[in-house]
């Protein structure tokens, strides 16, 4: 005897700027098991877009009239992909009507601020994810995997960086200084290098950062570095700048009996950003060969394949944790631990010490 399948859970997406609309709808329309219902956008533009892209979503002029229909029982899940200043006061009132969310990152201005936005969802027994696709890049899928089963031995340091090249400030939110925006590099990239150091190597005692305005103009930090020191005895040296005329390794990370290091960037986001889909029949996320990582010592090396990249493991994560409460595929008490870190550089940066963390912020990750 079979059973019906369920219809596919309807999705309200809120923002279709960069993130909304090179990340989060085509993402979540090509996840079976959702269903892209909703947009809010109120640029014409951006409505002509949607349009285009996906025109079976409907556009919605503001977040209330989203939640609107959600209280109406019109909708299954929220996605914020709006600007960051909007992240915790929708969520909240997201949360608030028992409605799953799913937040861009980085979750919060503040660690305070995503932990109480933690205990909502614990209180309302409601669904909060936060969208950290780099936990899924093909180079961090390999690191991963080499530090798991051993083939770089006792890992002592791990070297992370997502440099780019942009001397003069681009108009928009990220640029504007006032504090409730979260602009800047280091909670924007920042919060993907920390939260895979954390994935990978565990909590953080103590954090030296150097944080720096460098462009003539810039109102915001475009060039930082964080050395954390992990209660694993691992350090993670990470960089994270607007500012780098020429870019180091993507990633090293460096064991006691073989090394790991990786240039390029994973293609997902070029290719989404191209227009490119990962249901488009083609291979996704394969890297060319040519940029594949190199694997053990000056005296015995060999180039090691790049795990394939898998967004959509992401949102395949998330409409599993819908349809039977299996937890989602970040825990957003991760993005707690990870603005912990994040301010701590900051006020590292600010008196030039070495900041430790209680063991109360030190967190979880996994």
């Amino acid at each position: 005897m079979s059973s019906t399948p369920r219809p596919p859970f309807r999705v309200g997406l809120v923002g279709f700027g960069l993130a909304g609309s090179a990340f989060h709808a085509p993402l979540i329309a090509g996840t079976p098991g959702l269903r892209l219902d909703a947009v809010v956008t109120a640029n014409p533009d951006r409505r002509a877009q949607l349009h285009r892209e996906h025109p079976d979503a409907r556009p919605l002029d503001t977040p209330e009239q989203l939640f609107e229909q959600a209280a109406d029982g019109r909708l299954d899940l929220v996605v914020i992909a709006s600007p960051n200043r909007t992240h915790v006061p929708l969520a909240r009132t997201a949360l608030t009507a028992g409605l799953p969310t799913v937040v861009d990152k980085p979750l919060a201005a503040t660690a305070a601020e995503a932990a109480e936005l933690c205990l909502l969802a614990e209180r309302t027994g409601t669904l909060l994810s936060v969208f950290q696709n780099r936990r899924w890049d093909g180079d961090f899928l390999t690191a991963r995997r080499l530090v798991e089963d051993g083939s770089l031995g006792r890992v002592h340091r791990f070297e992370s960086r997502f440099e780019r090249f942009r001397p003069k400030p681009k108009a928009g939110w990220r640029e504007l200084a006032d504090p409730a925006e979260v602009g800047g590099t280091l909670y924007d990239l920042g919060s993907h290098l920390v939260d895979q150091a954390l994935t990978l190597f565990g909590p953080v005692e103590s954090v030296y950062a150097e944080v720096d305005v460098r462009r003539d103009g810039a109102a915001v930090d475009d060039d930082a570095f964080l050395a954390l020191t992990h209660a694993s005895g691992v350090r993670s040296h990470l960089w994270t700048s607007a500012i780098t005329a020429l870019g180091g390794p993507r990633l090293r990370v460096l064991g006691d009996t073989a090394g790991y290091v990786k240039s390029g960037m994973d293609p997902q986001e070029a290719d989404l950003r191209a227009g490119r889909r990962p249901n488009d029949g083609t291979p996704w996320g394969a890297d060319d060969p040519a940029h594949y990582g190199t694997l053990g010592t000056d005296e015995s090396s060999a180039p090691c394949p790049t795990a394939s990249g898998d967004y959509p493991a992401y949102y395949a994560g998330i409409a599993a944790s819908l349809a039977d409460g299996t937890p989602p595929p970040v825990d957003p008490r991760d993005a707690v631990a990870t603005l912990a870190v994040l301010e701590a550089a900051r006020a590292s940066a600010a008196t030039g010490n070495t900041v430790r963390l209680p063991d109360h912020q030190a967190g979880r990750h996994g």
